[in-house]
């Protein structure tokens, strides 16, 4: 497995400072976020997931522990909109660069808006998607914040 992906390289461009775990990702899990999170021994709250949504038809990334549910009415509030939806896997795929699984916030083929959990916050370290399944970024939740220039809000149910 290979350690360079598009988003460690954005991470590095951005002067952020992370570590890389990788582990056996299992396509027939569940819950991806949740799988990854036991195969690494962290709790399910440092542990995010990245989404890629739509509020009212435009993209929007969002980042979540990987034991949370996205709040839809939530989201769409924190981006002004009236309604936000899941964005389908293919076209998810396409907007990032990036396949279902190993999703990254960082570093996607086409910068969106991005809203992280504030809960994450609250964590001394998160992990985020390196950009590969099976590959997971170790870094400061403000870094994060400060990289993506991501929106801090309550999104989950």
């Amino acid at each position: 497995m290979s350690k360079t992906t598009k988003a460690t390289l954005a991470l590095k461009a951005a002067g952020v400072a992370f570590d890389l775990v990788t582990y056996d990702y299992d396509p027939d899990a569940d819950s991806i976020g949740l799988q990854a999170a036991e195969a690494i021994n962290e709790p399910p709250s440092r542990v995010l997931k990245t989404l890629m949504a739509e509020v009212d038809g435009k993209p929007v990334c969002v980042v979540v522990p990987s034991d949370a549910q996205v709040s839809m009415k939530k989201l769409a509030a924190v981006f002004q909109g009236k309604a936000a939806a899941m964005m389908k896997p293919p076209a998810a795929e396409r907007l990032t660069g990036f396949v279902v699984g190993g999703i990254s916030p960082f570093g996607q083929k086409r910068k969106v808006p991005t809203a992280i959990e504030e809960s994450a916050l609250l964590e001394p370290y998160v992990f985020v998607n390196g950009g590969q399944r099976g590959l997971q970024a170790k870094l400061s939740p403000d870094d994060a914040v400060a990289a993506l220039g991501a929106l801090v809000a309550d999104l989950t149910m």
